[in-house]
């Protein structure tokens, strides 16, 4: 017996419970917290891709794709409306659309929305109803039934358009208060740049000078706090086996890509982790992307824009240029070898060192995390 899934159209905003501009994060999140209705999830992407669409199929009704680089709510598609396993009601204006018992046709869009352009589906700002090709049948296009539809931000022309599936929304309040830009600052730290509804809010964290109470304050409490007792990358940096490291702990802000090493004597930030959050890797999905930038030397002091390097970059191009010309020391790291039944194609990773900052890759070049030290 499967129970009823009832789902609210809202044009260029979303359906139900999901919000076009949300985070893959904070969606697959959602999903986990309502796992009784909706059971049957399948991620879809291309491993190849540095930056990939990601989709997930929600079976059987669902299909929702985010955008390549921020990884955000694109599109909605809802098909299979008269499957019953379960069953589907829509509704718009809290009147019923379609349901298991009522079939959606073209004439009851156009009495439930009104009038539109000419074409063989029919399009509205933020919702699009699609057709079979073959569709027409006796009875004639009024009775056509619906064979998808499709929940996008409404197209900045004509109102009607799909936008370009492989394009970013445009900010909306699903988006206030995620990190819009992280511009890291090789031996300094980064600037944070935040989504809002008016100016964008800007919070900096400087190495060796924001404390933990100004992390609270800025950024609000972690998800986590995490104190530190994996010391496997000390004997790198140990120059006499009885000096131990200092003992330091970690605020992790999963809902912003972030983790902060804090030293547990002064209380400053030692450390800057950003998490690029690709799909297929170890990390997937326990952080939401950092849009992270790496910002190098001004040409001159008039320079207002100086040259940057980004998250869907290949390693090679961050190393060179981090470090033009050199081949930086590197070490290979399996984050699985504790997970003897987890098994992943990009398993095994490179950290490649170079001064004040460390890359994480795969063996595909995607670069997973960068941290600044």
């Amino acid at each position: 017996m499967f129970s009823s899934l009832d789902l609210d159209i809202q044009p260029g905003e979303g359906l139900g419970i999901f919000q076009l501009g949300a985070s893959l994060w904070a969606v697959l999140d959602l999903l986990r917290t309502h796992h009784h209705a909706f059971p049957h999830v399948a991620v879809q992407y291309d491993a190849d891709a540095p930056t990939t669409p990601v989709l997930l199929h929600i079976r059987p009704h669902l299909d929702l794709l985010f955008s390549p680089a921020q990884q955000r709510l694109h599109t909605i598609a809802v098909r299979s409306l008269r499957d019953p396993n379960p069953p589907l009601t829509l509704t718009y204006k809290s009147a019923v659309l379609s349901s298991s018992s009522k079939p959606l046709r073209r004439v009851d869009v156009s009495r439930a929305f009104g009038p539109t352009y000419p074409g063989r589906h029919l399009q509205y700002p933020g919702v699009r109803f699609l057709f079979e090709d073959d569709a027409n049948g006796e009875k004639g296009e009024r009775t056509q039934e619906v064979a998808r539809i499709l929940v996008t931000q409404a197209d900045g022309h004509d109102g009607a358009g799909i936008p370009d599936a492989l394009g970013e929304p445009a900010v909306c309040p699903a988006m206030y208060g995620d990190v819009a830009e992280a511009i890291v600052k090789v031996h300094e730290g980064v600037d944070l740049r935040f989504y809002a509804a008016e100016s964008p809010i800007v919070v900096r964290v400087r190495l060796g000078l924001t404390t933990a109470q100004d992390l609270l304050t800025d950024l609000g409490p972690p998800l986590r706090t995490f104190y530190k007792e994996d010391d496997r990358m000390a004997i790198h940096g140990r120059t006499h086996p009885d000096v131990l490291p200092a003992p330091s702990y970690f605020y992790n802000y999963f809902q912003y890509g972030m983790d902060f090493l804090i030293a547990d004597g002064t209380h400053v930030v030692t450390k800057i982790v950003m998490h690029s959050n690709i799909p297929g890797t170890a990390l997937f999905q326990r952080y939401k992307r950092c849009p992270w930038q790496i910002e190098g030397r001004p040409e001159d002091d008039e320079d207002d824009s100086p040259p940057r390097v980004r998250f869907e970059d290949r390693v090679e191009t961050i190393s060179h240029f981090l470090a033009p010309g050199e081949a930086p020391p590197s070490m290979h790291f399996n984050r699985t070898d504790e997970e003897e039944t987890l098994t992943l194609r990009s398993a095994t990773t490179r950290l490649l060192g170079f001064d004040g900052i460390i890359l994480e890759a795969t063996e595909g070049a995607q670069v997973v995390g960068v941290t600044l030290v």
